[in-house]
């Protein structure tokens, strides 16, 4: 079936894709409203975890033909993961699974003919793995076992172990997973590298993330003259622990040319770890903000330390996109599809870290260099409309490969 005609769409996901503030929800409320747009009749069904998340989803409206919705109990789901540590079954499908909604999936399959089952996240597909019938694609985004794999050298034994434990289960799931969709993508090309690396023979693709550059764009805000700054939920553990090493191996080396230099930590729900930061000279930790962008245009350099990161960080294309030169690290860089030293730059090491921001300090022409660079980057690769075009063409595989299986059946 070719995509430009009406086709019927069942989509899952594990987060509910409404509202877009963070980056899974944002990735699959951009899916869910290109389908819609395009026409199709698209089906949403998800979970929440709160009234207050419920209330919030149905915006979700005004991009769908119909949406299902189920809420959850956060201390159930929790229990469900717990449950499954001792099991061969990865404690995040526990975390996300509720047999309300598979009950609410079930039905709606057998009341309804689709056309295709569009699935995001590894950790929803268990809700459709049994269905062979329709043609189905799986959205990976990332390879969440790797990110898992990766915690352990972060982490101190026994909670290693544990680390080490979900990830090859979760691997595991990964590859079994795979064989039972028609297409499988990701959101970069070195995520692709790692799925094809599990050879299960299903094809892949890939379609990246993008970023509003109409609402992330410079703003009339003057900055501060040696300023820093780092955005991201600051629960999330990667964030953690790449600003507290930036404090504690990268600040001291800049302010030792430059006395004055700040470093302002832009993000929600932070931890007493970085909250502490608070006490070092030149460090702010906002938490919550009203608007995002007055803060990171107030500064100069923006930095993503990352030393755990998969896939692509938002945060760095929602930088470039408002002008501001980023300071990445390689691993981080790696999933924005830009080249480092022309549109981006990037460090290893707290010295090679010191080294590329003291250098935009001092350098006004380097600074604008990159700040326009990395804007026009933003805009000619990371746009969501030619994102969302190369997802149309994983669809249009998923649909042929679908077909080829029915014929040779």
């Amino acid at each position: 079936m070719n995509l430009g005609k009406f086709v019927k769409i069942l989509f899952l996901s594990h987060r509910f894709p409404y509202p877009p503030t963070r980056g899974d929800k944002i990735r699959s409320f951009n899916m869910v409203k290109y389908l819609y747009e395009q026409g199709h009749e698209v089906t949403v069904a998800s979970l929440s975890r709160s009234s207050q998340e419920t209330e919030e989803c149905q915006g979700i409206k005004d991009y769908c033909h119909k949406f299902i919705l189920v809420e959850v109990n956060e201390m159930l789901q929790n229990l469900r993961m717990v449950s499954r540590l001792l099991s061969t079954d990865p404690s995040s499908m526990g975390y996300f699974y509720s047999a309300e909604l598979q009950k609410k999936v079930n039905h709606l399959l057998d009341a309804n003919k689709y056309d295709l089952i569009v699935v995001f996240s590894s950790s929803a597909a268990q809700y459709v793995e049994h269905v062979t019938d329709t043609a189905k694609m799986l959205d990976f985004c990332d390879m969440d076992s790797q990110k898992w794999l990766a915690y352990v050298d972060y982490k101190k034994w026994p909670v290693s172990w544990g680390y080490a434990l979900e990830g090859r289960k979760l691997e595991r799931d990964e590859k079994r997973l795979a064989k039972l969709f028609d297409l499988c993508s990701c959101a970069t090309d070195f995520e692709v590298e790692t799925l094809d690396s599990y050879n299960t023979g299903v094809a892949s693709g890939y379609f990246p993330n993008g970023v509003d550059s109409d609402f992330f764009k410079p703003i009339n805000v003057e900055y501060e003259k040696n300023s820093i700054c780092f955005v991201g939920r600051m629960d999330y553990y990667p964030n953690e622990v790449c600003i507290i090493n930036f404090c504690r191996d990268v600040l001291p080396v800049i302010r030792e040319k430059y006395p004055d230099v700040t470093f302002k930590v832009i993000g929600a729900a932070p931890p007493k770890s970085v909250l502490a930061l608070n006490d070092l000279p030149g460090v702010l930790v906002t938490g919550t903000v009203d608007d995002i962008r007055q803060h990171v245009q107030s500064c100069q350099v923006m930095v993503a330390p990352l030393v755990i990161a998969r896939g692509t960080q938002n945060k760095i294309l929602e930088g470039m996109a408002m002008g501001l030169p980023v300071v990445s690290s390689h691993l981080a860089a790696r999933g924005v599809d830009a080249i480092v030293g022309e549109h981006i730059l990037a460090a290893t090491s707290p010295k090679e870290y010191a080294d590329e921001i003291m250098s935009l300090f001092a350098d006004q022409d380097k600074q604008r260099k990159f700040s326009e660079a990395g804007r026009a980057r933003v805009l000619s690769h990371h746009n969501w409309k030619r994102g969302m075009e190369l997802m149309g063409k994983c669809i249009e595989r998923t649909l042929q490969e679908f077909s080829k299986k029915r014929e040779a059946a």
